[in-house]
């Protein structure tokens, strides 16, 4: 054990969308798809600068990509926030396995929709629900 506590700093964007499962969706997807186009940004720019040089190019392709990596993962995080709300509301109880069914719920839907096979659908489930309920009990624990 580490003496002391470890904090994050705390980011709360309130848009009322008027209802709680539109809320915590569109909420999920501008934190991770911040997350993630920022990450973008970050390994992109890494790069240039071992490049040496910056073009224009360069910067437009940087900003694609941020484009593209948010989209996708505040996609993702929309859904599975979404679905993890629907599961609550659905069961009425609040516990690891909302998670995990949401986290099966969105890794199918996110697999189906790139076009995989039906075993890569169900991988991807598992996986996704995997990943969730890991989150959750990790979550639990702090």
């Amino acid at each position: 054990m580490f003496p002391g506590s470890l904090s994050t700093p705390k980011v709360d964007v309130i848009i009322d969308m008027g209802n709680p499962f539109l809320n915590l969706t569109v909420d999920g997807f501008l934190k991770i798809g911040t997350v993630a186009a920022t990450r973008a940004a970050a390994e992109d720019t890494y790069h240039i600068l071992q490049k040496g040089n910056i073009s224009s190019r360069d910067f437009e392709k940087m900003l694609k990509k941020m484009c593209k990596e948010g989209a996708y993962w505040g996609t993702v995080a929309g859904v599975y926030v979404g679905m993890e709300y629907g599961v609550e509301r659905i069961r009425g109880t609040r516990d690891w396995k909302n998670a995990m069914i949401g986290g099966a719920v969105t890794g199918a839907l996110v697999s189906a929709c790139s076009e995989n096979r039906k075993d890569r659908i169900a991988i991807d489930a598992i996986t996704g629900a995997a990943v969730a309920t890991a989150a959750e009990f990790i979550n639990y624990l702090t």
